[in-house]
């Protein structure tokens, strides 16, 4: 057990390290700083929306819920805002089908 633990905490370190070591300089390049920009919203998407279509058994109600949550977000609201409404979007949608 202590092994994984300390295998996991290697691991960890050296994700986070990596990219000092190799980027010691300020990036250069508009379109790379670009594309660097992107990836947590990417990652992010691609961790959110399948467990949205999958945590209710229904995508319907997963459909619903990341709808309610694109419209809530596009307005600007908060994030408490969103993710309430479009959890009540779910249970809701999820009572009807």
């Amino acid at each position: 057990m202590a092994a994984y633990m300390i295998v996991m905490a290697g691991v960890t370190y050296l994700i986070r390290v990596i990219p000092f070591t190799l980027f010691r300089k300020e990036i250069k390049s508009e379109r790379l700083r670009r594309f660097l920009d992107y990836i947590p919203y990417a990652v992010l998407s691609a961790m959110t929306f399948p467990a949205m279509a999958e945590s209710t058994g229904n995508p319907v109600s997963g459909a619903a819920a990341a709808l309610i949550a694109l419209i809530l977000a596009f307005f600007e609201q908060p994030l408490i805002i969103v993710a309430f409404a479009a959890s009540a979007a779910a249970y809701v949608t999820n009572l009807f089908f």
